[in-house]
């Protein structure tokens, strides 16, 4: 009798602990939902970069909650992620095939793209330049209006897509192709 009352106390517990793990996993709930930008190339290949979308609510958010000449992870919590299934040109600089995160340096007038080797990284941990793959200059321009959630998107263009990143009221955006 004693048996099955551990055996059942355990599985118990163990379909607890499986539960919040799965419910620790769900990003929906986040403050910073996660979100996903996918630009698709030719011959099927595709660029998809993984981030999660702050808020502004209410903040001033360039040159105060993201200060200019800083490197800033472009989204929140995880890192954000920059997949290619084949070679490409990120503003002239060549990104080989491969997954990478990606950080910026922005300034009023012109952000820098961080593309860096190390992945996985949390929060504003930024590996440092001796990961760098490369940096390249985005350019910058103002929105008629406010965006209240960060987004990355890709405008297709041609056999390639431009990056565009818009929070606030700024735009900063480079050319990839293929």
């Amino acid at each position: 009798m004693r048996k099955p009352i551990i055996v059942g106390t355990a599985l118990i517990a163990t379909l607890t602990v499986a539960g919040i793990l799965l419910l620790a996993q769900d990003k929906s709930g986040r403050p910073s939902p996660p979100a996903k930008a996918e630009c698709k190339l030719a011959g099927g290949k595709s660029i998809t970069i993984d981030y999660s979308s702050p808020r502004a609510k209410g903040r001033k958010i360039f040159g105060a909650l993201v200060p200019y000449g800083q490197i800033w992870r472009a989204g929140a919590n995880e890192s954000t992620t920059f997949v290619t299934g084949t070679d490409v040109t990120v503003g002239g600089k060549a990104v080989p095939a491969g997954n990478y995160s990606i950080f910026t340096i922005p300034a009023e007038d012109k952000w820098t793209l961080v593309i860096s080797k190390k992945t996985g990284e949390w929060g504003t941990a930024y590996p440092g330049p001796d990961n760098d793959l490369a940096r390249i200059d985005m350019r910058v321009s103002k929105l008629s209006s406010p965006v209240e959630n960060f987004t990355i998107a890709f405008d297709q263009a041609g056999g390639g897509c431009t990056l565009k990143m818009e929070w606030e009221t700024t735009e900063a955006s480079v050319d990839i192709k293929k």
